[in-house]
Order: structure tokens, then C-alpha cells, then sequence
């Protein structure tokens, strides 16, 4: 696949102004005293993607604010942070993002914002040896879709609260046990995805965000685009996706909330000329959850729809 990068002059405008305000937030806040440092004021988190805040929402419980800048529908590879973003996490006590290059337009801001509050990437404390690589070497960032290495991830968000709110410490802990004992009900419910047939379970995506869902139930993916969806689609990558359909015997395959569907339709009507017929199996949850106040709009529930969604499309026809 060939990757190319997108309106260069136009990020790094917006980049050497984003990085100009953030400096003079940070010198205009020298020497005044943090919010949530009084007793009654809640710690102020700002975090990139929901999957992070939402969890850290529940965790923190009534101690915490929690405010996630990319909302549903929300591309986080091509995201470039706004003015309203930089005073957001400007007056943010606890900032957290995923980091291993999912966030890349925003990566220097938060180097520079690091230098005066806590600034975590909960994806980089992640072993080295536990993270997925595509071809050319590239880390995988999507770890949010593997529950047990985004319990460690979380658990060191929940270390910085820890950190900054130390008389709260038991009550983070507790919060957390709690929460990470429901992750540990969703991995068993998820283990129905052992049932499709061996031969059918292919999950077939826009893009490849799914590799760690995948080597967690055992299901082969394929992903049109690359990690990142700054990557192309060429007419091989349609074919080889086809083939692949045709091998396995693929009944569905599904398009994401915050990917253009041309791409799979594309890759459905192919087949279709083939004289294969596969279907839509839905919409899943890739790099955004759902809408705020839904059973999607939460980790946990994100994690359900898409488990019932692929259960539900590949299953069918399957004794």
C-alpha cells in the first residue's frame, strides 16, 4: 500500500500556531495555583478518544471531570486539533491520549504542554513485545480492542489520578477493580465468537483496526486500508479482499462508523460481478465509539455491538 500524507503545508500552519498558544497559555498560567487543587473541585481530564475518557469517567466517578475531544464518527489518524481544543486541555489538570502514533497531528502539542502537567500516552506504556506490527513495521495503535492490554493501559491513567489526587487513592482503587471485574464478564461473553465455524471466522473491515480483536478470538482480519487511514486503496487491494471472500467463504463484511462505506461497497459489488453474493454485516465501532448517552457511546457497550454484530453476520448459515 502506498502511504502519502495529506494538506502538509496546511498541518504544519496549524501546528506552529497550536504549539505559539499553547506557550503562551502555559506562561500566562506560570505561577498560579492548579486547577483541582481545592478539596471541592473536581480533577479536570481531558483525554483524545472516548475510549479513554469514558472508562476514566466511571472510574473517576463524582472526583472527576472528564472531557474527550474526538467525538462519535471522529477519525483520530486524520484528526488536527482546533483552538478549542488547545484551550481545553490548557485548562485540564490530567491530560491522556493513546498515543503510538494515533494521535500524530497532535503529538508535539502534547510534548510541549508535558513540560508543566501530567501528560500520559497510555498506549506507549504498553510492553514492546505485546504489540501488533503491520508489514512494514509500523505499531499497531487500536490496543483498546484486546481487554486485557487496555486494563494495563487504563490502569496507568488510573496511577496518574492516583498521583495528583493521593488523598483518593482507595476510592480510585476501588472504582477501578470494580470496572476491570465488568471488562473481565465482557471477555467471557465475547468468547461466543468461538462458535462461528473456523473457516468463516474472517472479519473483513474498511481499514485494519481490528488486529488485536482478532488475534484475541482468533478470527483472521483483513483490513482494505492500512493501520492508519491515511493510506490508500488501490484496485489490488479490492482484489485481493475479493479472493479472500471467495477462499473462505466470507458471508458479511462490515464497514466502520468513522470510515467512508465506499470502499466496502466496492469490495461488495466486485464480488457480486463475481458471481459471489456476500453481504452487509453491519456497522462496527473502530476508532470512535458511539453517541453520547447510548449503550455505544460507552466502552463496555462499544465492545458489545460489535462482538453481537460480527456474532450475528457470521454465524448465519452456520449449523
Amino acid at each position: 500500500m502506498v502511504r502519502f500524507m495529506k494538506n502538509i503545508s496546511g498541518i504544519f500552519v496549524i501546528s506552529t500556531l497550536m504549539l505559539f498558544t499553547v506557550a503562551c497559555g502555559l506562561e500566562a498560567n506560570e505561577g498560579s495555583r492548579n486547577a483541582g487543587e481545592s478539596p471541592n473541585e473536581k480533577i479536570k481530564v481531558v483525554s483524545t478518544i472516548a475510549q479513554i475518557g469514558e472508562p476514566i469517567s466511571v472510574i473517576g466517578g463524582d472526583l472527576v471531570e472528564v472531557e474527550s475531544l474526538m467525538g462519535p464518527s471522529v477519525d483520530p489518524h486524520l484528526y488536527n486539533p482546533t483552538q478549542s481544543d488547545i484551550s481545553k486541555v490548557d485548562r485540564a489538570d490530567i491530560i491522556l491520549y493513546n498515543g503510538l502514533n494515533l494521535e500524530a497531528n497532535m503529538v508535539e502539542i502534547f510534548n510541549q504542554i508535558g513540560e508543566s502537567k501530567p501528560v500520559l500516552a497510555i498506549g506507549e506504556v504498553i510492553s514492546a513485545d505485546l504489540l501488533l506490527e503491520d508489514e512494514e513495521g509500523a505499531v499497531d495503535p487500536h490496543i483498546w480492542f484486546d481487554l486485557e492490554l487496555w486494563q494495563t493501559a487504563l490502569e496507568e491513567a488510573v496511577e496518574e489520578l492516583k498521583a495528583y489526587a493521593p488523598e483518593h487513592k482507595d476510592y480510585f482503587e476501588e472504582n477501578k477493580l470494580n470496572y476491570f471485574e465488568r471488562l473481565n464478564e465482557l471477555k467471557k461473553e465475547s468468547e461466543k465468537l468461538a462458535d462461528i465455524s473456523e473457516k468463516q471466522r474472517v472479519l473483513v473491515t474498511a481499514h485494519d483496526a481490528f488486529g488485536y480483536f482478532g488475534a484475541m478470538h482468533d478470527m483472521k482480519v483483513v483490513g482494505l486500508q492500512g493501520l492508519s487511514t491515511e493510506d490508500e486503496i488501490g484496485v489490488s487491494d479490492i482484489n485481493s479482499t475479493i479472493e479472500i471472500i471467495k477462499e473462505f467463504e466470507v458471508p458479511a463484511i462490515f464497514v466502520e462508523s468513522s470510515i467512508n462505506q465506499d470502499s466496502i461497497q466496492a469490495v461488495i459489488e466486485g464480488a457480486a460481478n463475481d458471481g459471489m453474493e456476500v453481504d452487509l454485516g453491519g456497522e462496527l465501532f473502530s476508532d470512535a465509539m458511539g453517541e453520547p448517552n447510548t449503550e455505544e457511546g460507552t466502552y463496555i457497550g462499544m465492545y458489545r455491538h460489535n462482538v453481537e454484530t460480527i456474532y450475528k453476520a457470521l454465524s448465519k448459515g452456520v449449523d
